[in-house]
């Protein structure tokens, strides 16, 4: 096959790249450049461009740049910072695997005659009556199936992940047999447009106006501080919520955006019994009954029984869990926690 093999600049595309050559594809590199402002991490640094193409050079395979800034500010960081301003806790490389690493490159792939594209997520892509899934990578500690979980069925039909079946030990391993001068660069754990040096506070501070919040307490509402910035706050959250140490751990609770408050409280006070999802993809029809939760990149998994009202999905939780921050990503899996059943946003 003629693949489009996404080159990030990172061992895991490097070794996907490799793996597909090894299979006698027909590859070819390309690299999206998506972010124009200020990166010092993650794969929209000059750096990863410059590894990206090293790497092709020494496998010997064409080499490519996309340019998708546009599409990057219109559907990942113009909703970033649009989610924060309404008190959303959003997944921004979701959305770039969405609209970018996914649907853009399968219109360029269509475009340029290609048969698939190619990533090196950690994931698989498995098939139950016909019909193809995302899978849980084979090492569980880098799944990447929750990012990639919005996938559907024209774009899993031509999608390989081709280190899926390998422990990232393994990744590294045949990167240093190959000599890939990625084979011990770190992986990238950040937001690419977020940078070290400034964090979200200057990112989202320079786009827009921060809000100053109330602190309360959650048992009687006496006022226990203020915060400089209500669209900095979620739920959950222990530190920078403007209360001085040595007392009970609090977390936020609540925030209320149109009284500008936040409410913290002990740790039992985040559980609750049910979810609502909205905003969903499934994978191939909606689905009732039981399934396994997914709420975060790397986060555990809960058991819940689904029901589908309207367009959401109701969640009761088997045991009561904590609050999911609206905007977040919420997948579901199987029962057997093996494959993606759909997802959505958490309301």
């Amino acid at each position: 096959m003629k693949v489009l093999m996404a080159l990030s600049g990172g061992v895991d595309s490097s070794v996907a790249a490799a793996e597909l050559l090894g299979d006698g594809h027909e590859v070819v590199g390309i690299t999206m450049r998506l972010w124009g402002g200020s990166s010092d991490t993650g794969c929209c640094s000059v750096a990863d461009v410059d590894d990206a193409r090293r790497v092709a050079q020494q496998l010997g395979i064409d080499h490519l740049v996309f340019n998708f800034t546009d599409d990057f500010d219109e559907h990942v960081v113009g909703p970033y910072v649009a989610a924060h301003q309404q008190g959303l806790t959003p997944n921004p490389c979701i959305e770039c695997n969405r609209h970018l690493k996914f649907h853009r490159l399968s219109e360029r792939a269509d475009l340029l005659g290609f048969d698939a594209v190619a990533t090196g997520h950690h994931a698989r892509i498995v098939q139950h009556g016909g019909v193809r899934f995302v899978a849980r990578g084979a090492d569980m500690a880098k799944d990447q199936s929750y990012v990639v979980h919005m996938l559907p069925q024209r774009e899993l039909a031509r999608t390989l992940f081709p280190i899926g079946h390998l422990a990232k030990a393994e990744v590294r391993r045949r990167a240093t047999e190959l000599g890939l001068r990625t084979a011990a660069k770190p992986d990238s754990q950040d937001v690419c447009f977020i940078t070290h040096d400034g964090g979200r506070t200057a990112f989202l501070g320079s786009r827009i106006p921060f809000r100053s919040a109330t602190v309360v307490d959650a048992v009687d509402g006496s006022q226990l501080g203020a915060i400089d910035a209500l669209e900095m706050v979620t739920l959950g959250q222990r530190r920078g919520i403007g209360l001085p140490g040595g007392g009970p751990k609090r977390y936020v609770v609540d925030i209320d955006h149109a009284s500008a408050t936040v409410t913290v409280g002990e740790e039992a006070l985040l559980l609750c019994d049910s979810l609502v999802v909205h905003q969903l993809s499934w994978a191939h029809q909606p689905v009732a009954g039981e399934v396994l939760v997914q709420s975060s990149a790397h986060g555990a998994t809960a058991p819940a029984t689904a029901s589908c009202v309207g367009d959401t999905v109701q969640l009761r939780w088997q045991q009561p869990q904590r609050r999911v921050s609206p905007g977040q990503s919420v997948v579901l899996y199987d029962p057997t926690d093996t494959y993606v059943l759909g997802g959505g946003i958490a309301g």
